[in-house]
């Protein structure tokens, strides 16, 4: 297994996919990043943090290698997750904004690209794979909740201001619907936040390649507007101590609720 990928191996029923805390770009690829680039903006910030030592026995697969490096959260065919929508590809080209994060005429080509995604992307979901089938083989089923967090105001990606809770389930096939009701019920009763299911954020390549409930396999994205547990969401991208522990109780919940998830009758082992 490549050493980009971390895994902390647990004996529970659920894994947590971070796809997108890393900070590692390799000295190469940050050479021909510009000022932008380099600045990383669109990190996942402290995600990992937000979710540590929420549930005992939990399984975690993480890269700490950066999105803008490759993301592992992308097609790897390079298709779209949002035609027609403004979105960053597999090798993002530009940041959250819209502007160039490359050098002029740095930018990877075909050949890079490939090398990237053999070099991180493939063992970042062979590790997904592999722990997914772990899990099943000892539970008779498996569940994959995608931790994401995202800035509320983007306008280059979408109107307005983002809920605080943004679940995505691929508009209800990646997961049994009784993990959406459940998950979607307790974003909805958090007193002071806001929510939406399957809105801006449907579920990214991951939550869309392994949610299959056929197989008894479930996956569930949640995207949280970053404004719910920073100081603000600008650099240096401060961890508000009293906006998460009132955050991490919710979190807390949820994984709580999901560990004691049982699965309906039917489908393949």
């Amino acid at each position: 297994m490549s050493l980009e990928v971390e895994i902390t191996r647990g004996d529970g029923p659920i894994l947590l996919g971070l796809p997108h805390t890393g900070t590692h770009v390799p000295q190469d690829i940050r050479a021909q990043l510009n000022d932008r680039g380099q600045a990383l903006a669109d990190t996942d910030w402290h995600i990992h943090r937000l979710y540590d030592g929420l549930i005992a026995d939990v399984t975690c697969v993480r890269t700490p290698i950066h999105r803008y490096v490759i993301d592992v959260n992308r097609d790897p065919s390079g298709e779209s997750l949002y035609p027609g929508q403004n979105t960053t590809g597999l090798c993002p080209l530009t940041d959250f904004d819209g502007h160039d994060i490359y050098r002029a005429g740095r930018a990877p080509d075909a050949a890079e690209i490939e090398r990237r995604r053999s070099l991180y992307h493939a063992p970042y979901h062979a590790a997904i794979a592999g722990e997914l089938e772990r899990i099943r083989a000892l539970h008779g089923f498996a569940i994959l909740y995608d931790c994401h967090s995202i800035r509320a105001q983007i306008p280059f990606l979408f109107d307005g201001v983002l809920p605080d809770f943004n679940i995505g389930t691929n508009l209800g096939t990646s997961c049994d619907p009784s993990i959406e009701l459940a998950v979607s019920g307790i974003c909805r009763s958090a007193t002071g936040y806001t929510s939406v299911l399957n809105g801006r954020f449907t579920g990214g390549w991951t939550t869309r390649h392994y949610g299959c409930p056929d197989r008894r396999i479930h996956a569930i994205q949640m995207e949280l507007a970053q404004s719910a547990y920073l100081a603000a969401e600008a650099p240096p991208w401060t961890y508000d101590q009293r906006k998460s522990e009132a955050l991490r109780a919710h979190l807390g919940e949820i994984l709580a609720t999901l560990e004691e998830f049982k699965p309906p009758l039917g489908g393949s082992a």
